[in-house]
């Protein structure tokens, strides 16, 4: 891919256990200059994610397109899954690369927002870049009581109603949560076998931001088909780098007489945020740098599946 400007987006869809449906979703993006750089499926957090790149009018025609095709086929009253998640295609984060500034990129947002609410009913939140509210920035605050708590509070209190219709939220679709932002790098360890899900969430609160932890960090403590794992996003690699938070979990886990087991990344990474040899990728199973490097990707994008 070579030339104009290159915006990327990484939606998040509440499916993780039938490929078909996720199958279905990923066809619906299949829009002329877009390119699907990588999709995976995750049945124990119940949840999908996609990351295509394009021209900017075609990536954001992709995601509205697969907002509603989730909706059409994802039932949140009967998901369950261990990740938070508010809506059917949960969150739909837009990405710049190349030739685009953040700035456009959340313009971008607003506009898929409005579109999604127009075109299929279902109300959506702005957040990162394209926030409306400063108390929506942040994506856990959006997400704050999930599906279940999100669906009360909306009709009884203001402050908690979808930025783009609503008050009410899709009965079975939920809400999305659209915005921009720049690269994120989700990172998942596994801790060793003895580990309980309490060392797992010590470790979470030492390093995630808000407990004042390492900047642009967010971490979760989760229990994932009986191991105990730290789930994180990175949000600024070049502010806390992979390589630092690594070290930190290593070392945080030996104080917890448990150490890292394995790692996982979800979607993709950029390069400059990854060394040959890192000690956070040479734990991931079967890590191949050409399938997980976003500029790799870019270069060499998948086959669409078929509806």
């Amino acid at each position: 891919m070579s030339g104009g400007a290159i915006l990327e987006c990484v939606p998040n869809f509440s499916e993780g256990v039938r490929p078909e449906i996720v199958r279905q979703i990923v066809a619906a993006m299949r829009v002329e200059g877009v390119h699907l750089l990588d999709y995976s499926l995750d049945a124990d957090h119940n949840r999908s994610v996609v990351t295509i790149a394009g021209t900017p009018a075609g990536v954001m025609e992709a995601a509205i397109q697969a907002a509603g095709r989730a909706a059409h086929l994802i039932d949140l009253t009967t998901q369950t899954g261990v990740h938070p998640r508010i809506g059917a295609a949960d969150v739909i984060p837009f990405v710049p690369v190349a030739g685009i500034s953040i700035a456009e990129a959340a313009l971008i947002a607003r506009q898929a927002g409005l579109q999604i609410w127009r075109r299929f009913g279902v109300p959506v939140y702005f957040y990162g870049a394209a926030a409306a509210r400063p108390d929506r920035v942040q994506l856990e605050d959006v997400r704050r009581g999930q599906f279940e708590g999100l669906r009360e509070a909306a009709i009884k209190d203001a402050a908690r109603r979808p930025d783009v219709g609503g008050p009410e939220l899709h009965a079975s679709a939920g809400a999305s949560v659209v915005g921009a932002r720049s690269f994120l790098i989700a990172y998942n360890v596994f801790l060793g076998p003895r580990a309980e899900i309490t060392h797992a969430r010590a470790i979470a609160r030492d390093i995630r931001a808000s407990s004042g932890g390492m900047q642009g960090v967010k971490a979760l403590g989760v229990l994932v088909n009986g191991r105990a794992q730290v789930t994180m996003n990175i949000t600024d690699f070049r502010l806390t780098p992979m390589p630092q938070v690594y070290a930190t979990v290593a070392r945080l886990a030996r104080e917890h007489g448990t150490a890292i087991a394995e790692g996982e990344l979800i979607g993709l990474v950029p390069e400059a945020a990854c060394d040959a040899g890192a000690a956070w990728t040479k734990c991931i199973p079967d890590f191949d740098p050409n399938q997980k490097i976003l500029e790799r990707r870019l270069s060499h994008p998948l086959d669409w599946p078929e509806a």
